[in-house]
């Protein structure tokens, strides 16, 4: 059972803030090595908060050893009623610089929340005066991880690492992404559509779509998954560009497939082949702003590619 923090002795609150510099410190140390090859600027930042914590534990230590010996019980914040905890980084899968940035300023109130609380919490004089001094910092390090995010900005570091963030995210993300989604809009086209002309049945058009979509998006995703590990391309975590490709693939696929949901066989034809286009169109523009593609060559380029398939699809299932 987690204890109040006002049922708290001075003896525990001090056991608990040094308990919480180590934590801090050993995140923002996480922090810096999972960003120092790809984002130097912001890992030396997490590094220099990393010190400061450090100093604050010692001097924590020091008035704990002064006050109750060397023995100091390992107090978590989980253990004390009103704190969160905070989460490992080994368990942040993903994790953007914009989130880290956050992060900092997050851990930084709560600490100086916690030592305001705690210092009006504690009788003794050098002790309330040490977690006053302590929270006085933890706001100075507000601000200091504001300078030195300004400072980002001004050297141009902030927009090299921003542009380097934007480059993985399109990497592992966009690219798989957007393979799946032409590939569902448009590689269904055919099937789809020929099962349509064949039949004129709204049912028989939506199972030849249904089963081309999900078909097209477990074989992409499974092409996707196995093409690469990532380990070199810097591609990501093969699972994930392997998931996010297979779903875009079926959601490509399934967009102009669910109005055949409509029992009305030309009112399902008209809004399918209208999803066709938006569907296009989408994809022109997501080439256009990701992959630096300029609008009206990948406009052409996709809507060509996808009204050939379309009547292919036509001229099979009309003769």
């Amino acid at each position: 059972m987690a204890k109040a923090f006002s049922k708290l002795t001075e003896q525990e609150i001090l056991a608990l803030a040094v308990s919480m510099e180590e934590e801090d410190s050993r995140i923002y140390g996480d922090l810096a090595e999972r960003f120092r090859k790809e984002y130097p600027s912001t890992a030396s930042t997490l590094t220099t908060m990393q010190a400061e914590e450090s100093v604050h534990r010692q001097r924590l230590i020091d008035m704990y050893r002064t006050r109750f010996g060397d023995h100091i019980p390992q107090i978590q914040r989980s253990d004390v009623k009103g704190l969160v905890s905070q989460r490992p980084v080994w368990l942040m899968k993903a994790l953007t610089i914009a989130q880290v940035r956050r992060q900092i300023g997050v851990m930084e109130l709560g600490s100086r929340t916690f030592y305001e609380v705690a210092a009006k919490r504690t009788e003794d004089a050098a002790t309330r005066k040490l977690l006053g001094d302590l929270a006085l910092v933890e706001a100075g390090h507000e601000a200091l991880a504001d300078k030195l995010d300004s400072d980002q900005v001004a050297s141009g570091a902030r927009a090299i690492e921003d542009e380097s963030q934007r480059r993985m995210f399109v990497l592992q993300v966009v690219q798989p992404g957007l393979a799946g989604l032409m590939d569902g809009s448009v590689s269904t086209l055919a099937p789809l559509f020929a099962a349509a002309f064949a039949t004129h049945s709204s049912r028989d058009a939506l199972l030849v779509g249904l089963a081309s979509s999900v078909g097209a998006g477990i074989s992409m995703g499974f092409a996707e998954a196995l093409s690469d590990d990532g380990a070199i391309s810097g591609r990501g975590h093969p699972l994930i560009r392997g998931a996010v490709c297979g779903l875009m693939t079926a959601a490509g696929g399934l967009g102009h497939t669910l109005p055949f949901i409509l029992s009305d066989f030309h009112a399902a034809f008209t809004v399918a082949v209208a999803v066709v286009l938006v569907e296009l169109v989408i994809i022109s523009w997501i080439r256009h702003h990701y992959m630096d593609t300029p609008f009206l060559s990948a406009a052409f380029q996709v809507i060509v590619g996808g009204l050939l398939v379309f009547f292919a699809g036509m001229l099979i299932g009309s003769s």
